[in-house]
């Protein structure tokens, strides 16, 4: 079997989970703070708004916390029992994110429900206020998380939770001017449900992409039937077969495959060939064996 390393991958993936781990460090103590700040004030105001908010927040820190625990242990090197070391990780704080973000948006939907059959007195100012210090704070902590969400599912997770509590404070202030200027008081449950679904459908999302990882799917953005033309279209290849391509934890795709060959001689070029072809499609694990075909047993 000849397999073909692109250097450098691991070093470069494990520099990105090092600065992803200081921006989950700023996101979970922004959150803890106002996640406080809005417990309080949900209480003071009778705000389900706020509660349900200050609810979403506490599952956030939990769930920063637990992201920046997999970011860290996910840095550790590579042994002879786990090769890749613990990258995937990630991986499975990312799925147990997705599973309590729909938890928590369960809970939200029903105390919506239960508030709309007898909605309380709501204090629309001190929810306002609370409401619009905890927006700035949500806004804050999105763009530290930015810059890496669309990389690593771990740091996605994260970021959506931020996103749910963004949503939630936008929410609670839209609840808060209709309330000051309606009077109509279960606008506090309305909105905390509709906001309650949204988290749920990107959670499901996010649950998806994980679980696609956990059972090692190929990924969506490499179509295997691309990879099999790259592959076969290399000069000196008759033949692909046994192709896996699959992902090993965010931004790290590993490939596997058989190559049927005329000329065992021109072996060191196609697998050179193969190796820069899979790297333009994002894919930096290659392990490709060469079968010569009078010798190939899937050819018969």
């Amino acid at each position: 079997m000849s397999a073909v390393p692109v250097a450098g991958v691991d070093c470069a993936h494990t520099g990105r989970l090092g600065s992803y781990s200081r921006a989950l460090r700023i996101a979970l103590t922004i959150t803890v703070v106002f996640m406080v700040a809005e417990a309080v004030g949900g209480w003071w105001a009778n705000s389900l708004a706020l509660l349900a908010d200050a609810g979403h927040m506490l599952g956030d820190g939990a769930s920063l916390a637990l992201a920046l625990l997999a970011a860290r242990l996910a840095q550790q090197p590579a042994s002879g029992r786990r090769t890749y070391g613990y990258l995937r990780l990630e991986i499975f704080a990312a799925v147990i994110n997705g599973v309590v973000l729909i938890g928590i948006a369960v809970l939200v939907v029903w105390r919506a429900v239960v508030r709309l059959a007898s909605p309380p007195e709501v204090q629309s100012g001190i929810m306002l206020a609370v409401a619009s210090a905890g927006f700035v704070a949500n806004l804050v902590t999105m763009r530290v998380l930015h810059a890496g969400h669309r990389h690593s599912l771990n740091l996605r997770g994260a970021y959506l939770h931020v996103m749910g509590d963004l949503l939630g404070s936008v929410g609670a202030v839209a609840a808060g001017v209709i309330m000051a200027l309606t009077g109509w008081t279960p606008a506090d449950a309305v909105v905390s449900a509709v906001i309650a679904l949204l988290i749920a459908l990107s959670a499901v999302r996010l649950l998806r992409d994980g679980v696609d990882v956990l059972l090692e799917a190929t990924p969506r953005h490499i179509p295997l039937e691309r990879v099999a033309e790259e592959l076969r279209s290399i000069p000196g290849v008759s033949d692909v077969h046994d192709l896996h391509v699959w992902t090993v934890t965010s931004g790290v795709v590993a490939m596997t495959g058989h190559a049927v060959i005329a000329d065992p001689g021109s072996g060191r070029e196609i697998l050179a060939a193969a190796a820069d072809r899979m790297q333009r499609l994002g894919i930096a694990h290659v392990t490709f064996q060469l079968e010569p075909e009078e010798k190939c047993e899937d050819c018969q």
